[in-house]
């Protein structure tokens, strides 16, 4: 018996179904469980949520006396879905606070997933299903946010914040494609769990700041088929999600692994593992190197024959940008800056937060230029080494770096 019930009234001993509110404002990233400590009691009364679903067959029922207070019965096991907000477009700024949120709430849950998978707890597809949402709304509203901040990862949160940068470009992708938004959901949901394997691997290997030695990298390798196994644990996890995670890394000129296969026998959501998995990776800082530039990326990645699908790694390019977010450019007049947003006509014409003059070798005061507005051109990309620049994603992230 289900009741949904204000959080005055739960008391320790409740087994705590779901919460009202949105799940950013939940103080945990799951529910379903029996609440036995009093510090989650605390967190829960200290949040925003207001009211709460409890099942009275699992857990402490509210006092008799107390029943006027539970406002809503039902004995089935589905609780109401809230009616879906329509996800209003939301500039770059706005967004990017709400991603912030996102990421760090994300992570939370893809550790707590780890964590539970090494122990031998079965994953399951629905405590993770808010996120991917909270994920593929925030993609929706404005794609280059949580994508961007997804990327600025520390070298020692690369394996958990990977999973989260995994599902938005898994997102982004799947709707450049032109999937529907239940095919979109199941690219997030395999993104998030697409490097689950590694949860079975040693953290000194996973984190090792040097080369890895052959027998370190084999192990490594066999984090596909290890979290192939545990999803075939999992409950709720779909065929696509299992395919992804199996084969992420394989290649369709058939040099991948681990089953080596090729461009027509790849499932095409493995094609699109394989892209967002690499580029996420090139781009992001790991233990034994800094990332690339996201548009070096994109370009070294376009000269790797035999690796990528074409016409999927085109898509992701649309779905990025030639010049993604954080992308370090120069302009024909000389001034360095970063790409701060996409252009909405033209993968050629960003908007460009300029800081640098490469001919007084000086800062400049921040101007925002909209090259589709604007005589200025890009000349081309820039390394930020080459001019002593190591602040270059302050100036399109601002505080959230």
């Amino acid at each position: 018996m289900l009741k949904k019930i204000p959080v005055e009234k739960l008391t320790l001993g409740m087994h705590l179904q779901a919460f009202c509110g949105a799940w950013l404002d939940h103080p945990f990233w799951r529910t379903k469980f029996v609440l036995t400590d009093p510090n989650d009691l605390c967190l829960i009364m200290e949040s925003s949520i207001r009211e709460v679903w409890i099942d009275a067959s699992k857990g402490t029922d509210v006092e008799t006396g107390d029943f006027a207070g539970a406002k809503e019965v039902v004995s089935a096991e589905e609780i109401p879905e809230p009616p879906p907000v329509v996800q209003e477009k939301a500039s770059f700024n706005d967004e990017v606070k709400r991603a912030a949120k996102i990421c760090a709430k994300g992570k939370e849950a893809v550790v707590s997933m780890f964590q539970e998978a090494r122990m031998g707890r079965a994953i399951e597809a629905e405590a993770a299903a808010p996120l991917v949402e909270e994920i593929s709304n925030s993609v929706m509203r404005n794609p280059g946010a949580l994508i961007s901040l997804a990327r600025l990862k520390t070298a020692d949160d690369y394996t958990f914040m990977h999973s989260v940068a995994v599902c938005a470009l898994m997102i982004a992708l799947a709707r450049q494609l032109g999937l529907d938004e239940q095919q979109v959901r199941d690219a997030g949901m395999a993104g998030l769990l697409h490097d689950l394997g590694k949860a079975m691997i040693p953290l000194e290997i996973l984190n090792k700041p040097g080369k890895l030695t052959d027998e370190e990298f084999d192990l490594v390798k066999t984090h596909p088929a290890e979290g192939y196994k545990l999803l075939l644990e999992g409950s709720g996890i779909s065929e696509m999600t299992r395919d992804v995670c199996l084969h992420h890394h394989e290649k369709v000129d058939g040099s991948g692994y681990p089953k080596e296969l090729n461009g027509e026998t790849m499932s095409l959501f493995a094609k699109m593992g394989a892209v967002c998995d690499v580029y996420d990776a090139v781009t992001s800082n790991r233990p034994y190197k800094a990332g690339w530039d996201p548009a070096e990326s994109i370009k070294r990645m376009a000269e790797w024959k035999g690796h990528f699908d074409p016409a999927v790694f085109q898509a992701f390019v649309k779905s990025l940008g030639i010049y993604p977010i954080g992308s370090l450019v120069r302009l024909a007049s000389g001034k360095l800056g970063v790409v701060v947003e996409q252009g909405e006509q033209s993968l050629l014409k960003p908007k460009i937060k300029v800081f640098f003059s490469t001919k007084s070798q000086a800062y400049i005061k921040p101007e925002l230029i909209d090259i589709a507005r604007s005589p200025e051109k890009i000349a081309g990309r820039e390394d930020a080494a080459k001019w002593g620049i190591k602040d270059v994603d302050r100036y399109w992230a601002g505080d959230k770096v």
